[in-house]
């Protein structure tokens, strides 16, 4: 059965964490461990985002090609996209948006330390959870797949479906009904092989350690003026504020890896000498719904 998906312009609040920020510093990225104690990053906890270093990296053979269901067809009725003013068997439950500035890159996650201009999650609840707030419980109640944007001149029409309804959705708490689009026609569909596995955090409070992340290691396209539209024409204020502030650099600074394992899929193009042999479970994905199953199946 098909899902509404959400599709939010920038993080979701995943639990009451009112006061947070991404501007100023009593309530910026640095300062959430002081407004929700899950968010200080301790020795050996696993936050995200982190980067992804090609030469310290282990090749999983076991992480094959993806097998995405339901990506290839849009969904009946329509999405709803928002401006929140931030930004097993799994079901899709939303995607969202981070990014910079109009001077500066702003994806999450970093790929040998160079940082996108944006990046796009799609988030996945595990179905034997009643609710988020139940999977933020579990190590691997959510999954997420994350998608870095680059920018070049020509518009990707495919991400119009989104860019073009920015300006009905400019201010703090105003939504918009989106025709349901194919989302496979948002992701790296030509290089769906070649991603990062590792287990982290969501990247917004309560910071829970509930994430299997699913990183691309190929971008998709987006056009300078598509990027504007994020980082200039949307705003964290509500449309009747004396004073409107842009929403930019919604991201969350990056997280050392620690004892994790960051695990390349078979066809990820490593550096010489980072593809050691490693397994782990390997997934499929569907728009509604995704599948964890143990090696060698």
């Amino acid at each position: 059965m098909l899902l509404p998906l959400l599709v939010l312009l920038s993080a979701v609040v995943w639990v009451d964490a009112d006061g947070y920020c991404y501007s100023e510093p009593e309530c910026g990225p640095y300062a959430w461990g002081d407004l929700t104690p899950s968010c200080h990053p301790l020795l050996e906890e696993h936050h995200s985002p982190i980067d992804l270093d090609l030469g310290d990296m282990r090749r999983d053979l076991s992480l094959g090609p993806l097998q995405l269901e339901g990506f290839l067809s849009p969904q009946d009725g329509h999405w709803t996209l928002s401006n929140d003013g931030h930004s097993g068997l799994y079901h899709t439950l939303q995607l969202h948006f981070h990014w910079g500035s109009p001077a500066s890159n702003g994806s999450e996650h970093t790929l040998a330390r160079r940082r996108f201009p944006m990046e796009m999650h799609v988030v996945n609840v595990k179905s034997v959870h009643p609710n988020v707030s139940a999977a933020l419980e579990d190590p691997t109640g959510l999954a997420v797949l994350a998608v870095f944007i680059d920018v070049v001149y020509a518009d990707n029409i495919h991400f119009s479906h989104i860019s073009g309804k920015l300006s009905s959705v400019a201010h703090k708490g105003q939504t918009v009904k989106v025709k349901p689009f194919p989302l496979m026609s948002l992701l790296p569909k030509n290089q769906l092989s070649q991603y990062f596995r590792y287990h982290g955090s969501l990247t917004t409070p309560p910071c829970s350690q509930a994430v299997v992340w699913t990183v691309y290691q190929t971008p998709i396209n987006i056009s300078w003026t598509q990027l504007a539209q994020f980082t200039s024409q949307v705003f964290s204020t509500e449309e009747d504020a004396e004073l409107l502030t842009p929403l930019q650099n919604n991201y969350r600074h990056i997280h050392p890896t620690f004892s994790r394992t960051v695990s390349a899929s078979q066809d990820v193009h490593l550096v010489s000498g980072a593809a050691g042999l490693h397994t782990e479970p390997w997934v499929t994905l569907g728009l509604c719904l995704l599948w964890l199953f143990p090696s060698g199946l």
